[in-house]
Parts: C-alpha cells; structure tokens; sequence
C-alpha cells in the first residue's frame, strides 16, 4: 500500500541560438506510476504471501494544495482468508500545506476496497490521517472509521509510524521506518513494524532494497503457517511518468 504522494516535476530548458535559460516549465499536476514489487508489504505484513505483486496508480495535485488520487495492487490475502477477489484498490483525496517556515501538514482520507471480497466483516476500509513533516522527518497517524481490513469490531484502530527520507549522495535516498498498528478488540493482531529502503534513481526508473520485518510473531500467518510478517528482503523498481 501506500504512503506519501510524488509528482514528476519537469523542468525545460531553452537550447536555441541565445544561450539564456528559459523559465522552468510548471510541474505537471497529473502524474502515473507502475511498478513491480518482490513482496508487497503494507505496514510490515505481507499481502502477497511472500509473493511478487504488480502495482500503479495515478495522482493529481490542485495549486491550491488539495490533491486526489488512487492506486491498485494484486493481492493474495483476501482468498488465503476465504473470500474471493485478487487486487487492492485504493481511492483517496486530501489537502497539503506548509502551516509554518519548513512545516508541512498534510490531512486526508482513504478508502481501501476489495471487491467482491465476500468476507464477513467486509476488508473494505476507511482511514483519515493526518501528517507533519519537518525536513526530511515526517510523522504521520492513520484512523479507521470502519472495521480494519475485516477484523470484527475493529473500528477506531490507529496505526501511528515515523520515517524520514535521506539524500546520501550518489542518486541513493535512504528511508528508515518505524509504524506501531493497534487493531481495536483484537489486541492479539496489534504489533510494531520497521523497515530501512535504499532507493537509487536511474535511467528513469526508481530501484528499490528494503529490508522489512515486524514483532508480530507469527500472528499473521498464511497457507503452509508462512510467517507473513517475518523479516525480508524486499526489492522493486518503479517508474513515474
């Protein structure tokens, strides 16, 4: 699943007889993305079990800070649960601003939707959140008004994560991560996730390593008894256009 939207900026620049720099072009408020994951993990536990996942969605950002987009991925879970449906599709909208000197507040909802899921409670979730970002820090916490992801009398659960982006150098963003998920009456289900993702950009397409893992122990567990919040390595390659 998610995180944190991106908007492709392109910049022209003038090559003609005179020598002079053009004004940069607006960045393009609509952009797409694709990618091809080796795990999807959302929130430290795997959808796919342990499987690779197809992935891409589309975004569009207002001048005025609004934004809305949506974003879709094959999944295993849903028929490992006894339900039907193979893919995650998320639609969500929200508003971006910077509320003081390198202070960013970014608020907004969420709907996941499995169709045809057929389980009982519904997966189908709604979370609004609500982030602070300062320099490469942001934290952010996520709040269902529903039942969480078919857990019963779940609603009300929070998850609450940290996670900063770091230029290295070299094209290489590093990104650690530390979430808490707290599933409401079902306390068995609640555990703390962490990951550390090397991305690297490069002949257009975003390459990513991370290792994931989370102290879930076992509580979430697919065909075979797969651990399916054990620790792995998780690699991908995204692209935005």
């Amino acid at each position: 699943m998610k995180s944190t939207l991106a908007l492709l900026a392109l910049t022209l620049t003038a090559g003609a007889a005179l020598a002079d720099e053009a004004p940069a072009a607006p960045a393009d408020p609509l952009s797409f993305n694709v990618s091809v994951t080796s795990d999807y993990r959302y929130r430290g536990i795997s959808q796919t079990r342990l499987k690779p996942a197809l992935q891409g969605g589309a975004d569009y950002a207002f001048d005025s800070g609004f934004y809305v987009g949506t974003w879709l991925s094959t999944i295993k879970w849903i028929k490992d649960a006894g339900g039907s449906g193979g893919v995650e599709w998320d639609i969500y909208g929200g508003y971006k601003t910077e509320v003081a000197k390198g202070l960013t507040l970014d608020v907004g909802v969420l709907q996941y939707a499995y169709p045809s899921n057929d389980l009982n409670p519904s997966a189908n979730t709604f979370e609004v959140y609500g982030a602070l970002s300062f320099g490469p820090v942001t934290a952010k916490y996520s709040h269902s008004l529903t039942n969480l992801f078919g857990f019963a009398d779940s609603k009300n659960s929070g998850y609450l994560d940290v996670s900063a982006a770091l230029d290295v150098g070299g094209g290489f963003t590093l990104t650690p991560h530390v979430g808490h998920q707290t599933v409401k009456h079902n306390s068995p289900f609640s555990y703390t996730d962490y990951s550390l993702t090397l991305n690297k950009d490069f002949a257009g397409f975003t390459f990513g390593a991370a290792v994931v893992g989370t102290d879930a122990n076992k509580a979430y567990v697919g065909p075979g008894n797969k651990d399916l919040g054990k620790t792995s390595l998780v690699v991908s390659v995204k692209k935005t256009f």
